[in-house]
């Protein structure tokens, strides 16, 4: 990166131009030395184009290299996608992290199971709180989001003022938590907003957002007409969508059972902080064994066709406390994320094939976005008046989209790619750098990069297959009897092929000249051609292919 004179400037480096992995740094440059700014660290999840890995996250080399200079982390909220990543990349920010009560309980648990507790400094700030970190002057301002204690973040610099929105809509029955705080956006556009950065999720759907109150009470009218065990699917932080379905289960009573792991880590971190005062603690597996089926609501993890989910297990008749069938009905109160529809339509197809009723948004008014529509996004920018609109969060078409309605309303958009630098002030806003990108794999306790050897290797063998021979050779290199070949999802160990392949091979390896045959690496380097040459010629594809050889 080359240096800049002092100013302001944005780097997204995860959730513009896609869905999900949202990482912002903002650094503010004075007398030469340069300060840099977090806000959010999330994950994402795998979609059809990259079947190799499961859960994804931004690469996060470049601040890593500027840790030093990195002040902190600021959390917008307790979504995945938003802090899902901190308890993996932490090790490399080694910065205070900055979240709401809420957001905090969240992220005190995910880092117990990572063994960071101990060593992540959570400084927990009320929403609607002003507070410094470094030499950032920020102010959180409560919006609506389906979570609970969402935040926008007014960023005050010598240089301008940012509103970072973070996910928000206009929702005047929200049912947890305030309603988005117009009033304090009002007096922050009065005060003079160089650049609004904004949530493009919805920007393509017209109208108002529909209220949370409204699913209440389409969840409540639906469920007192259903019969047989009944199972409720959402997003697991959503802590208001959780009470509407207990409470509209408790409308028809049915006692509430949780099951998930997530489901049960939102239930502590909620009434730890407060949420569902008003509701007796959830049932869990074992206190259910005695409740009749027409007395019982379950809530249940696995909305977006997790292969481990709880509700995946159930659909396969593999999980080991809970059944569904003929006469019971699973209710989806959420959306598909983009990339996970054939995951959930597989599930759901189980659930149909063993007898289950399956209902979504499609059938009843049991689902509603937490994202602003174009009505809310053109509301939000006439209140706030910024010069500059930068659209994140969502894919292009969703930025571009809000691009032009923030055009309407007389904002200047500007329109990034992560590792995009734009300059904010002084002198033209405009791009003036860029940043090294990439995406992390979760696999298992590891992190992987996707353009990386392992996952490449992966990416193959799940398309072309994967080929491994073994051969055995004397001390003056010639083989000792047969070569062996594997080709696990490739070639049936009795197909003809498989032989035909084994003798060509055999042949080929004969025929290595002598001078090849004493270094052990160029031995197999040229057998590795061979068994390419003996594959490529009636398969028509190129595996990865290994050679294995023993020296005797």
């Amino acid at each position: 990166m080359t240096r800049t004179p002092d100013g302001l400037s944005f780097l997204p480096l995860g959730g513009t131009g896609e869905i999900g992995m949202n990482f912002n740094l903002y650094r503010l440059t004075q007398n030469g030395h340069e300060t840099w700014l977090a806000i959010d660290c999330g994950i994402g999840f795998s979609g059809n184009d990259t079947p190799e890995a499961e859960v994804l996250m931004p690469d996060p080399a470049f601040i890593a290299e500027r840790a030093a200079q990195l002040c902190g982390l600021v959390i917008t909220h307790a979504h995945e996608d938003h802090l899902g990543a901190v308890a993996h990349l932490w090790p490399y920010l080694r910065c205070p992290v900055y979240a709401t009560p809420f957001a905090a309980a969240v992220l005190r648990r995910k880092l117990g199971e990572a063994h960071l507790a101990h060593q992540v400094k959570i400084h927990v700030i009320r929403p609607s709180t002003r507070f410094e970190v470094g030499p950032f002057d920020l102010q959180f301002v409560s919006v609506t989001h389906s979570v609970a204690e969402a935040q926008a973040i007014a960023i005050r610099t010598p240089h301008g003022m940012v509103v970072h929105t973070g996910d928000w809509k206009l929702d005047e029955q929200p049912l947890v938590g305030p309603l988005t705080d117009l009033d304090t956006f009002r007096a922050l556009g009065d005060e003079g907003v160089l650049a609004m950065v904004c949530d493009s999720t919805n920007a393509l759907k017209e109208g108002k957002s529909q209220s949370e109150a409204e699913v209440r009470t389409g969840l409540t009218d639906l469920i007192a007409t259903l019969e047989g065990r009944v199972a409720v699917t959402c997003f697991a932080s959503n802590v208001a969508r959780v009470e509407s379905i207990a409470k509209a289960a408790q409308a028809s009573g049915r006692a509430v059972m949780i099951v998930g792991r997530s489901l049960r880590n939102l239930e502590v971190a909620a009434r730890e902080c407060g949420y569902f005062s008003d509701l007796p603690p959830f049932l869990t597996e074992q206190d259910a064994r005695d409740v009749e089926d027409d007395n019982l609501l379950m809530i249940i993890t696995g909305s977006q066709g997790e292969p481990r989910s709880a509700l995946s297990r159930i659909a396969s008749d593999t999980h080991p406390n809970i059944s569904l069938g003929q006469g019971d009905t699973v209710i989806y109160s959420s959306r598909m994320i983009p990339g996970n529809e054939q995951a959930v339509m597989a599930v759901q197809d189980n659930l149909t094939r063993r007898g289950v009723t399956v209902l979504t948004d499609k059938d009843a008014m049991v689902h509603t976005s937490g994202h602003a529509t174009r009505d809310d996004i053109r509301r939000l920018y006439e209140i706030v008046r910024p010069t500059y609109s930068v659209p994140t969060h969502g894919e292009w078409r969703h930025l571009t989209a809000h691009a032009a309605l923030a055009r309407e309303v007389g904002a200047i958009p500007v329109l990034l790619e992560d590792g995009d630098l734009l300059n904010l002030s002084p002198g033209e806003v405009k791009v003036i750098d860029t940043a090294p990108t990439g995406r992390l794999a979760l696999d298992g306790g590891r992190l992987l990069p996707m353009t990386g050897g392992v996952l490449a290797a992966r990416r193959k063998m799940l398309f072309n297959g994967m080929v491994i021979a073994s051969f055995a050779v004397d001390d003056e290199g010639y083989v000792i009897g047969e070569p062996k070949i594997s080709a696990p999802g490739l070639l049936e160990a009795d197909d003809p092929e498989s032989v035909r392949i084994s003798e060509e091979f055999a042949d080929a390896i004969d025929v290595i000249p002598d001078e090849l045959r004493q270094d052990d690496t160029a031995f197999r380097d040229a057998a590795k051609t061979a068994l390419r040459r003996a594959l490529g010629r009636k398969l028509q594809k190129r595996p990865l292919v290994d050679v294995h050889l023993l020296r005797v």
